[in-house]
C-alpha cells in the first residue's frame, strides 16, 4: 500500500508540475544519507573544549608556583586569549588575576607570555588545534600574583630618559606649537607607536641578566624619539646620559625585541641608530 502511495505520488509530480516548495520538501525527504548527517548537527558537534595551562601563584600563600587548567567552550567564548581568561576569572576561578583595559591593543596592560612569545593578550588568537595554551607572566620580573608582574624598573628606566620635550630657547610665539617639517615627522615613524608593554624588554636577554642596569630596547627605543625630534635641544646631553657600558651597550642585537613587539617596531634598529650617533660624535 505504502508502494502504491509512492508511485502515484511520483506520477502526481511528472504529469503536472508542482510549485518550488512542494519539489523542494520532497527533496529533502529523500535526501541521501551523508547529506542529512551535514544538514543535522551531531551531539558532537555541540562543544569545541579547550584547555588553558595558567600560572598560578599568590602572595597570600606563598608556596611553590603552580600551573592550572581550565577547560572552556570556545562556542562560548571570544576568539583572543584574553576573552578566554576573562571568561575564566568570570565564570571559573574569580581569584585568577590579570591586568588588561582598552583590550584593542592600545594600552599594552594584558602583556604576557603566551605559549612562550610575549605578546598581547588582545591581540592573541586563541589556537583552537593542539595541545592546552600555557599562559604566564612576563619572564624575568617580579610576580605580584598570578600574571601580573611588578613594573616599578621598567617605568623607573622609561622616566630615567627623560621622555618629554626639552628646549633652550623661548617659543617664537608664546602658546603655540612648535613646528617641525613633513620630513623631520616621518623620522619618529618606528619609535612614538611604542605602548610601553614590556615585551621587547622581557625577551631580551640583556635585560635578564642586568635589568638594574641596562635600559632596555623600550627606554632605549623612546630615547632615540627624542633624539631625532627636531623640535628637540638637548639632542648632546640625552646622547652623554645613556653612553654607558652598560646603559647603552650593553645590547648585542639579538633582536628578540623585534620579534616580540606587538606592534611591529625595531628597538634594536633604534638602538643601532644611538650606537652610529655615539660613534659619529666620538670621531668629530
Amino acid at each position: 500500500m505504502a508502494t502504491g502511495l509512492l508511485r502515484r505520488a511520483f506520477t502526481g509530480i511528472s504529469s503536472s508540475p508542482a510549485p518550488t516548495a512542494a519539489r523542494y520538501v520532497l527533496l529533502r525527504a529523500f535526501a541521501s544519507e551523508p547529506q542529512t548527517d551535514a544538514a543535522v548537527p551531531t551531539a558532537g558537534d555541540t562543544s569545541k573544549m579547550k584547555t588553558f595551562s595558567i600560572y598560578r601563584w599568590s602572595p597570600d600563600n606563598p608556596t611553590k608556583p603552580e600551573l592550572k587548567e581550565y577547560k572552556i567552550d570556545l562556542k562560548e567564548c571570544g576568539p583572543m586569549v584574553l576573552d578566554a581568561l576573562i571568561k575564566i576569572k568570570n565564570e571559573m576561578d574569580p581569584s585568577l588575576t590579570f591586568r588588561r583595559s582598552c583590550r584593542e591593543g592600545i594600552c599594552g596592560s594584558c602583556a604576557m607570555n603566551i605559549d612562550g612569545c610575549n605578546g598581547l593578550a588582545c591581540l592573541t588568537k586563541i589556537e583552537s588545534a593542539g595541545p592546552a595554551t600555557t599562559i604566564t607572566p612576563l619572564p624575568h620580573m617580579f610576580v605580584i600574583k598570578d600574571l601580573v608582574v611588578d613594573m616599578t624598573n621598567f617605568y623607573n628606566q622609561y622616566k630615567s630618559i627623560e621622555p618629554w620635550l626639552k628646549r633652550k630657547s623661548p617659543a617664537e610665539e608664546p602658546g603655540k606649537e612648535i613646528l617641525q617639517t613633513k620630513k623631520d615627522r616621518a623620522k619618529l615613524d618606528g619609535m612614538y607607536e611604542c605602548i610601553l608593554c614590556a615585551c621587547c624588554s622581557t625577551s631580551c636577554p640583556s635585560y635578564w641578566w642586568n635589568p638594574e642596569s641596562y635600559l632596555g630596547p623600550a627606554a632605549l627605543l623612546h630615547a632615540n624619539r627624542w633624539i631625532v625630534d627636531s623640535r628637540d635641544e638637548y639632542t648632546e646631553e640625552r646622547l652623554d646620559a645613556i653612553n654607558d657600558e652598560y646603559k647603552l651597550y650593553r645590547c648585542h642585537t639579538i633582536l628578540n625585541c623585534a620579534r616580540a613587539c606587538p606592534k611591529g617596531l625595531n628597538p634594536g634598529k633604534q638602538i643601532q641608530h644611538i650606537k652610529q650617533l655615539q660613534l659619529a660624535g666620538a670621531n668629530a
